[in-house]
């Protein structure tokens, strides 16, 4: 594995967002720090890295700008939301559901809303990986990460 080729600091455009619950502000926390601890991210076209990735969203498309670690743009690429959108709803919808039972459900009753979750979290993260391919080869923790950080800019309450 080649150490370069990783993500080495990123940064969400967070213009739109007004106010995240404690949970979303910690889940986006804990994404971030695992993402830039352990990753994977080698872009198409020979790019050497390590990087900095901006994330943004934007005439309903994710926009990823790949610099390098002095911020110079490398490479740009979007990718449609419309693949994810079902799966993220899906994904709030759930974790809306597990933050509550959290608070009042037995135990077996958060693990069971707890393995939906996962299963979500890794489906939208294997769809981001597949529409990905061609554009930038990232491992599946690295997706899953990413497909985190990708619902927190959903959010504009």
């Amino acid at each position: 594995m080649d150490h370069t080729q990783r993500i080495a600091g990123l940064f969400l455009d967070e213009k739109s967002v007004v106010s995240r619950s404690a949970q979303i502000e910690h889940e986006r926390k804990v994404a971030i720090y695992d993402l830039l601890e352990e990753n994977s991210f080698d872009p198409a076209g020979g790019l050497k890295g390590p990087f900095n990735l901006h994330l943004a969203i934007a005439e309903k498309r994710l926009i990823f700008d790949v610099c390098d670690e002095a911020d110079n743009k490398l490479a740009q690429f979007t990718q449609p939301l419309s693949p994810l959108r079902s799966i993220v709803k899906d994904y709030f919808m759930i974790c809306d559901s597990y933050f509550k039972a959290i608070k009042t459900s037995s135990p077996s009753q958060i693990e069971a809303i707890d393995m939906g979750r996962r299963g979500l979290h890794n489906e939208g993260a294997d769809i981001l990986k597949e529409r990905l391919s061609g554009k930038v080869d990232i491992d599946i923790d690295t997706a899953r990460r990413l497909f985190t950080l990708i619902c927190v800019l959903h959010i504009r309450t």
